[in-house]
């Protein structure tokens, strides 16, 4: 199977939606081993990004549920890495089996938070983008909902680009006024130099002049 550059070396698995009775659940597994999982489970990975009604089964060949699998290989993917969705019918019972395949076939409970930690160490989310994604799970008004969305699809990654990019130009402004003004002072410097030894000299050749006119007048008297 193809995985991303930055594929870390344990596959992880974790129940994506809530806990307890539901019509849907689905299991989320992240990993280099991901593809292997979902034939051992299903007999086939399928297509990418394609949806294949399939039997899952336990290590014994015994039937756990017909779900919907899902296959995305790396690094086109929520993560970067390859990744496969299980989409059960929504039972405790259902959930619980297939939770004990997975830790059985040797996959790792996600963290709270480790999907997200993935893709944004593999450059598929940002630090605003993952805030955002956060605010959304977590908004309980329309309000927050808009706020969230417009930072998880880049708003606020827009908006601290613009202000980058501003101030690197009023930063290389200040560069060249800077330079500007270092190369007028020392032409200035020069200048005022050239002009004091213009001065010292003219003094000296005047006083020259009036010591040999001195002299002179000395001579004749």
């Amino acid at each position: 199977m193809t995985g991303a550059p930055e594929a870390a070396a344990d596959t992880i698995f974790a129940l994506a939606t809530g806990a307890g009775r539901a019509a849907i659940a689905i299991v989320r597994i992240c990993g280099p081993r991901s593809g292997a999982v979902l034939e051992a489970l299903a007999g086939s990975a399928g297509a990418p990004r394609m949806a294949r009604l399939a039997t899952l089964r336990d290590g014994s060949g015994a039937a756990i549920d017909q779900a919907l699998t899902l296959w995305f290989p790396g690094p086109a993917s929520e993560t970067g890495e390859d990744m496969a969705e299980l989409h059960l019918h929504g039972g405790p019972a259902v959930i619980e089996a297939t939770l004990a395949v997975l830790a059985a076939l040797g996959l790792r409970q996600a963290e709270p938070g480790e999907f997200a930690r993935r893709a944004f160490a593999n450059g598929k989310l940002d630090l605003t983008e993952a805030e955002g994604l956060a605010d959304l799970v977590d908004a309980e008004s329309e309000a927050q909902r808009l706020q969230a969305l417009a930072q998880m699809s880049g708003g606020l990654k827009r908006l601290y680009e613009d202000w980058r990019e501003r101030l690197i130009d009023i930063a290389a402004l200040v560069d060249v006024g800077v330079a500007a003004r270092m190369k007028s002072n020392s032409s200035s410097e020069a200048g005022n130099g050239a002009c004091a030894g213009g001065a010292q000299s003219t003094c000296n050749a005047s006083a020259a002049r009036i010591a040999c006119s001195s002299r002179s007048q000395t001579t004749a008297t």
